[in-house]
Formats: structure tokens, sequence, C-alpha cells
């Protein structure tokens, strides 16, 4: 089976642990900050634990793969990289190794972060928006990601379909299983160029992406080898996927064996058939 080593928590996991964490630390107090490991992607500022203190986090809120903890003089804004996860525990919860920061709470709660492959970031932001944020496309389940948007943004582009809908600066949060998904409910081809499609296809598309990321934060998130869930339970959606993880098998519409090849070093799985 073909399956991406580094496989990234994508849009429905990161929105499954912000609707996980939040009732938890939501309106509560940062009493303390302890850091086991300041070398992430970007190293952790030695000033975190003073910056955020005495902090009351009033919402915690999620753009693209970012993870905003809402305070009245700033955002903790987090991203959980390659193999990221957050748990909310007691504050009595000896760490484990890979557990690198912990954010301790007047209501007695302990909000965790681990992440083995260090690949992830937390930063402070007191005032404005992180370089991070500046560039980023629309939400794709909210209004401004509409087909006549995908339609115009497109025009004029030789890159692949997969590719378009997968650059953050197009539109956010469509990582690599959900946008095999989601090409293959609408029917197109990964490979399509994407100044090619018609107006009709992109509202497919919009339309498809839409379902697809709905249907897997309802469930919990996919199931990958380094997410689980808030709560320590694996996600389920991977258990419905129609295309990704599947190359060789036979399709479920059509029953032709599916196809598959890499395209920015990511595993694109497709049906010949069923797509164009």
């Amino acid at each position: 089976m073909l399956v991406d080593r580094k496989q990234m928590p994508e849009l429905p996991e990161v929105e499954t642990t912000r609707v996980g964490i939040e009732p938890h630390i939501r309106d509560q107090r940062i009493t303390a900050v302890h850091i086991r490991e300041h070398q992430l992607r970007w190293p952790i500022s030695p000033d975190l634990g003073q910056n955020i203190t005495g902090k009351v986090v009033r919402e915690v809120k999620r753009r693209a793969k970012y993870l905003l903890l809402d305070t009245r003089q700033g955002q903790i804004m987090m991203h959980l990289g390659m193999s990221g996860s957050l748990r909310i525990l007691a504050q009595d919860t000896p760490a484990q190794t890979h557990d690198h920061v912990d954010f301790v709470f007047s209501n007695g709660k302990l909000l965790r972060y681990r992440d083995p492959r260090k690949f992830g970031s937390i930063f402070w932001l007191p005032e404005g928006k992180h370089r991070l944020l500046r560039h980023l496309g629309p939400e794709p389940l909210l209004d401004e990601f509409t087909p006549r948007y995908l339609f115009v943004r497109s025009r004029g582009r030789q890159v692949a379909i997969k590719t378009l809908i997968m650059n953050a600066q197009i539109v956010v949060g469509v990582g690599n299983i959900y946008a095999n998904e989601a090409l293959f409910m609408a029917g197109i081809k990964p490979t399509f160029p994407a100044g090619k499609l018609s107006l009709h296809r992109c509202t497919r598309l919009v339309n498809s992406i839409r379902v697809v990321l709905r249907s897997a934060i309802k469930a919990g998130g996919t199931s990958l080898r380094d997410f689980i869930r808030e709560d320590g339970s694996p996600g389920y959606f991977r258990q419905a996927l129609q295309v990704y993880g599947r190359e060789g098998e036979d399709c479920y519409r059509c029953e032709k064996p599916l196809k598959t090849l890499r395209m920015g070093g990511r595993a694109t799985v497709y049906c010949s058939r069923c797509q164009r």
C-alpha cells in the first residue's frame, strides 16, 4: 500500500482537535507553562511562558491548519506539524517522551503538546497577523470559496488541478488525502490542467471538497498513524476513504483497479474510468 510516510494532520484533524479542547480551556487562565523542548520547526521563544502566563483563553479558533488560542492581549498560534497532537489531561499526569510543552490552567487541567518529529510550531502573537497567515487563501467551508472564485483563480494556469487545490494561497486546508477524495467524488482526474476546468466542473469540485471535509470533521478526522483524537481514540474517517490508500484495489463505482502516481512527492490515487 502506497501511503505517505510523512503525512501531516489535515484540516479535519485540526478542526476536530479545536472542537475537542475548547470546552476545557475556554475562559480559563493560564497559570504556568512548562517547556521541555524548545527546538521545534521554529524555536519556541524563551519568553513564551512569561508572555502568556496569566492570560485568559477566550476562544479557540482555527485558520487553515493553525490553531489560535485567543486572549484579549494576543494569540497563541500552534501548528501540529507532521505528528503533533494536543491532549487535555489532569495537571499531575507525568510527561512522556515527546511531550514537549504543557499549558497549565486555572481549572486544574493541562493542555499538553506532543510532537515526536518536532516539526510543529508554537508562537505568541501579541498583535497583528503572523507572516505565515498573511497570504492564505479562503477557508474551504466558508462562503468566500465559491465555484466562481475557483474558476477565476484557475484561469491561465497550466498546473494540475490537484496541485492547485493543495496550494494554500488558493484555498487552505485541502491536504493530500482529501484532495484525492474530492477529485474522485467530482469525477476529475488529478492531472487535469487547472486552467481548462469549466465553471460547471469547478462547481462540482467545490461542492465535493466541502462534502468530503464536512464528512471527515463529523467522523473525527482520518486515522493516520500519528493522529489520534483529543480523547485518545483514533479518527474513523479512514474507513470511508474511496481512493486514498487503495491503489491497485477495485474502484467502488466501476470495479476497475485504481491507479497511482506521485505528484509533488505525494501519493495520488485515482480511477482512470471515473475521473476524466
